[in-house]
């Protein structure tokens, strides 16, 4: 058993931007604060997109704090991209990320501490910083007759790409980023392809900014400040407005159907006796957050979230969640890294000098250094 100060779970952007920060403030990874994630490599979930969603199709993906990614080819594969930008960052930082981890349970030490199982042992800390996102956690809307399908049902978290539906009549289910573009390229090899929402999408031609990113994160954020489910930062961004997507809607491809009533073995349909015939379903409906490891402390508030302060939960001052609800985007994730570790540090009475804002970067790394390529 390990003792520190803060155990970060999570080392996507949410992660790495406390990790920053606390290195920042003078403690020392290894010793003061371990980084623990379930992933096999560096990248955070973007290492698990598929290879056809490229970096120049991201939707607005902002640099790590202190370390700009420069220079990244767009026509490239963004978990390549990404994934080598933030192993490049780790290093350096010297943030010391311990992987592959899985974090099973987080339980009282019955000390004031916090107990971190894990598969690769068990840590007791002062604070927590909850940085695993949603990835890991799929979310598929229950529709009647579901399991009659006798086609092929693949959420976005397992999309093999546009290929494996050559030739195949498609729906695709969902009203973000992803299902759009999964309908873009898939429209290209189909026979065929149908677009469900549960909403009438809105589509802007605002540019995803740094200024939109934080005005969407204050629309999320009072949704968990009253214990609720967050809803997601981009379905309150609108769809990006581009050519390619313009050219869609005039061509009938992102023409869009009210959602389904039933799912039956050779399709979907509609209680006012329409129908749509499919080999394959795609269900581009989401993801719910990772907390599952966070249960036996009791969080949840009786709307089904966690309350929260900022980045901290409301019951219990050690927790912090970024990557959560308002933080869930990446400009949102490098505010909540760099919020959570200032609570952080003044709950445990860490003050140090040479806090995030003064003094040189950690690690010989410059405010602009670029990424790998």
């Amino acid at each position: 058993m390990d003792d520190v100060e803060v155990v970060v779970v999570g080392a996507g952007q949410a992660g790495l931007s406390s990790a920053y920060h606390l290195r920042r403030t003078g403690w020392e990874p290894g010793r003061d604060f371990v980084v623990l994630d379930r992933s096999p490599h560096p990248g955070g979930a973007w290492q698990f997109r598929w290879p056809t969603l490229t970096y120049g199709r991201v939707h607005g993906m902002h640099s790590l704090p202190g370390m700009e990614l420069t220079g990244a080819d767009p026509a490239r594969p963004s978990a390549e991209v990404i994934g080598e930008y933030f192993d490049a960052y780790e290093r350096a930082f010297g943030l010391r990320v311990l992987r592959p981890v899985h974090v099973r349970a987080v339980r009282e030490a019955g000390d004031g501490r916090l107990r971190v199982e894990s598969d690769a042992g068990v840590w007791t800390t002062r604070a927590l910083i909850n940085a695993t996102g949603t990835w890991d956690r799929p979310f598929v809307p229950r529709v009647p007759g579901q399991e009659t399908f006798a086609g092929r049902q693949v959420h976005t978290a397992r999309y093999p790409g546009p290929d494996a539906f050559a030739d195949e009549r498609v729906v695709v289910v969902g009203g973000g980023t992803s299902a759009v573009q999964h309908l873009l390229e898939i429209s290209r090899t189909a026979a065929a392809t149908a677009w469900v929402t549960r909403r009438e999408p809105l589509f802007t031609e605002a540019p995803f900014d740094e200024d939109r990113g934080r005005a969407a994160v204050a629309l999320v954020e009072e949704r968990v400040r009253d214990g609720l489910p967050p809803r997601s930062v981009v379905s309150v961004t609108g769809l990006p407005m581009t050519e390619e997507v313009r050219a869609a809607r005039e061509s009938g491809v992102l023409r869009r159907l009210p959602m389904f009533d039933r799912i039956v073995p050779a399709g979907v349909e509609w209680d006012d006796g329409r129908a749509v015939a499919a080999d394959s379903i795609v269900w581009a409906t989401g993801f719910r957050p990772v907390v599952g490891h966070l249960a036996p402390l009791r969080l949840r508030e009786a709307g089904g979230g966690i309350r929260m302060a900022g980045t901290r939960v409301a019951r219990d001052p050690r927790i912090h969640l970024v990557g959560y609800g308002p933080s869930a985007s990446t400009v949102g994730a490098n505010r909540a890294g760099r919020a959570a570790v200032r609570q952080v540090r003044a709950l445990l009475g860490r003050d140090r000098a040479g806090g995030p804002g003064s003094g040189p970067l950690l690690g010989g790394a410059t405010a602009r250094e670029p990424a790998a390529r």
